[in-house]
């Protein structure tokens, strides 16, 4: 389940998109615009390669815009305040739980020379074709919104490393929407009856968690078996599983000693029982398990989307720390499960309609101050912040950890053409639910990895 953002992303990526759709993975995972971020590195219009060149412009033609609905009401308000500007706006899946909608239909528009939407909601994982040409002599379907299209300035607002997701040859093709930056959640009514110190370190965060399963046995600090887990640990742990070491070669190097380190953590509370391999969104674990969750890292959209609305934990009792560090390490590295995208199409005859919509909707903080999931565009982040509809349910104020943990999303684990929730669903938690380590499951699922991105056309390194 991604992020209610993609909600992406991501799912958020991956916050449900609605109360009932948090309570399945795959369709948080949709609200959050499920997918990794990419490794690499922003730069201006400046930048080397070819010029982009606009089709002929017409100012006042209408521009189609594709939108889930999750963001439908947005681009309603956007319509309802430009009420000059023609929009013709549809309704789609915006690519969630790796829908291939979008990419299918615009390799369709690009054989037959037309139809092709002017601006579109999907996840970062579309950036990776959209930034592509389909074919010999094509242009690709996204326009590089920093050649004359989106200020400089604009673009250095976003979180650092939000943008790395939509860039591609040394150019940046999508603006981010909501980011799903990972936080450590905890019960602050239950900690503070038994006394115990919130952690600061992943090695505090496994004796605490002993601790919990020695004096109170059934409460849990975790969860590794939903199908975005991964990305809450072993992306927090700097782990090289989707590594691009450049735009067709994939680093997944599970020896690592940043993936091991984080397999025998888990492994250690997993025996213990104070790591459930039952996914939080699983059927039947509200009931049964949801009063029964002492700490979960886990995104920001947790707090809204996991605990009040899926669990239905009382008002004032849940808040947010830090991301963990390790020890030894004086800097903090955390994961990001969702995040949505807007894209613009390279072939709209009305870019500046095309681009004014999509940078109101991802920075405008009228627009984003009232967004389900926490905006990526700094300003509008702090915006939303301030709204009491996104902080009154919490026990202490999580500003600045947010605003913290926004910073801190380590961009080595990278965008890719497939997601990253294939491989861990389908060999990492059988082998779990088998009663197999992490540890010991780390071989299987590198395989699997390796295996869907040669299949994708990447060449592959597992050193």
């Amino acid at each position: 389940m991604k992020s209610p953002g993609f909600l992406s992303s991501g799912s958020r990526r991956r916050a449900a998109r609605n109360a009932t759709a948090a309570l399945s993975l795959c369709a948080v995972t949709a609200l959050a615009g499920c997918a990794s971020a990419t490794s690499s590195t922003a730069t201006s219009s400046s930048s080397g390669g070819a010029a982009f060149k606009p089709v002929k412009q017409d100012n006042a033609s209408q521009i189609t815009v594709w939108t889930d609905s999750t963001r439908l009401p947005q681009v309603q308000a956007y319509q309802k305040q430009h009420p000059g500007v023609k929009m013709n706006v549809v309704t789609y899946d915006g690519s969630a739980d790796g829908s291939t909608y979008l990419q299918t239909k615009v390799q369709l528009f690009d054989r037959t020379g037309k139809g092709w939407p002017d601006v579109v909601f999907g996840s970062p994982t579309d950036v990776t074709w959209a930034s592509q040409p389909t074919k010999p002599n094509a242009i690709p379907f996204a326009a590089p919104l920093d050649q004359n299209l989106v200020p400089q300035t604009t673009l250095d607002n976003f979180a650092k490393g939000s943008l790395t997701a939509c860039q591609s040859g040394g150019h940046t093709y999508c603006m981010r929407n909501d980011i799903a930056q990972v936080v450590l959640w905890y019960n602050k009514s239950l900690m503070d009856q038994w006394h115990y110190q919130v952690p600061t370190t992943w090695e505090q965060y496994q004796a605490l968690g002993l601790k919990v399963a020695k004096e109170h046995p059934g409460y849990l600090v975790g969860s590794v078996g939903d199908t975005n887990s991964q990305e809450s640990y072993f992306w927090s742990s700097q782990c090289p599983a989707f590594q691009l070491t450049n735009p067709t070669t994939l680093r997944t190097a599970l020896q690592d000693p940043k993936c091991t380190r984080m397999s025998k953590l888990l492994d250690s509370l997993i025996s213990a029982k104070a790591v459930s391999t039952q996914g939080f969104f699983s059927q039947g674990f509200a009931k049964n398990s949801g009063s029964k969750v002492l700490m979960a890292n886990g995104p920001s959209w947790y707090g809204q989307y996991l605990f009040n609305t899926a669990f239905k934990t009382p008002a004032k009792q849940i808040t947010a720390a830090a991301p963990l560090t390790w020890s030894g390490e004086s800097t903090a590295a955390t994961g990001n499960v969702g995040g949505g995208v807007w894209m613009v199409s390279s072939h709209s005859t009305n870019l500046k309609a095309a681009t004014d919509l999509t940078t109101w909707l991802t920075t405008s903080s009228a627009n984003q101050s009232k967004a389900p999931t926490y905006p990526a565009y700094v300003p509008a982040a702090k915006a939303w912040l301030t709204n009491p509809d996104n902080s009154k349910y919490f026990a202490t104020d999580i500003s600045s950890v947010f605003q913290q943990a926004a910073g801190e999303v380590w961009t080595g684990w990278s965008n890719t053409k497939f997601s990253d929730a294939t491989a861990w669903s389908s060999v990492v938690l059988p082998a779990l639910t088998a009663g197999k380590t992490l540890t010991a499951t780390l071989p299987a699922w590198q395989s699997a990895i390796a295996d869907e991105a040669k299949a994708n056309g990447y060449t592959v390194t597992t050193k």
